[in-house]
């Protein structure tokens, strides 16, 4: 995987000490005692977050590989295919490739990158879901723009406050975050810890966040962010977009990044015109027991 290095520790954190680790799901090919192939399965043996289940019809391929020079010999269907026969055999009629959360490598497949990769996954009965894209934005020389300005001010006379959250707040934001988005969401924010790296939009209750930092540490990591459903089009995450963007550069970092939207929805288009742009796409991507 040569566009996606990575390191020993982050093999240890988010695969070994996974919770949901099981030694069987990881399949390994040795040749003269150097591996050249790898294919990683599991499923979920701990809930993500509190109050969700253990998705027991759902099993995950965050990952899998083989040496440039040991491929087109079928080593790679023969790894994915005992990672897909040991979630099979677990009962899980669902297998989504890469969106494993919270220790995905990638969001899906990156057919530019890995073309034989993702044509093998097709092969083996995987379709796409969606398509999410990951985007980057310099800091270098960023400035919030006067129109943040002027629209912050207009929503503090409405009585919207932005700000660092305060400790006693950290609870309300993680059921706010897991309840309204995402339970990963929540957890994210649970282990984040900084609120320093956090801002939230509220008025007698939160409305809004934008944190960054959350993930592995990344302090140019962006994410997440959510608005209220009901209050999109108030330019509630622009402010906090834009405000979260101005702190990050406060703290001498050059750019601003992460990993995973929808490149045509309103998050999109949203950070289209704050200036982000597209550097990969992916394809998440899913086999079902009716298609096999």
């Amino acid at each position: 995987m040569p566009g996606d290095p990575t390191t020993s520790g982050w093999l240890r954190d988010c695969v070994l000490l996974d919770p949901n680790f099981d030694p069987e799901g990881l399949r390994v090919a040795v040749v003269d005692q150097r591996v050249v192939g790898c294919a990683y399965a599991v499923r979920r043996l701990t809930p993500l977050a509190p109050g969700t289940d253990l998705e027991p019809e759902t099993g995950w391929i965050p990952f899998f590989f083989v040496a440039p020079e040991h491929r087109g010999g079928g080593l790679g269907r023969r790894l994915v295919g005992q990672a897909l026969a040991f979630l099979e055999e677990q009962g899980r009629t669902r297998i989504d490739f890469a969106s494993y959360t919270p220790n995905y490598v990638l969001p899906g497949a990156d057919q530019e990158l890995y073309p034989d990769g993702f044509r093998l996954l097709g092969a083996l009965g995987f379709r796409t879901l969606y398509s999410p894209v990951a985007m980057d934005r310099t800091l270098v020389g960023y400035a919030t723009p006067d129109d943040v300005h002027e629209l912050r001010a207009k929503r503090e006379s409405e009585g919207y406050v932005f700000r660092s959250p305060e400790d006693g707040e950290l609870p309300e934001l993680i059921r706010y975050a897991a309840d309204v988005f995402n339970p990963d969401w929540g957890e994210a924010i649970r282990h984040h810890r900084d609120p320093r790296r956090m801002i939230i939009a509220k008025r007698e209750r939160i409305a809004g966040f934008a944190l960054y930092g959350a993930y592995r540490g990344i302090p140019e990591r962006f994410g997440p962010f959510g608005v209220d459903p009901e209050l999109r089009g108030t330019g509630l995450g622009k402010i906090l977009l834009h405000l979260t963007m101005t702190r990050m550069r406060a703290e001498g970092l050059h750019s601003s990044w992460f990993l995973w939207t929808g490149e045509t929805s309103p998050a999109g288009h949203l950070y289209t015109r704050a200036g982000y742009e597209i550097t990969r796409r992916f394809h998440v991507m899913r086999r079902s027991s009716e298609r096999v």
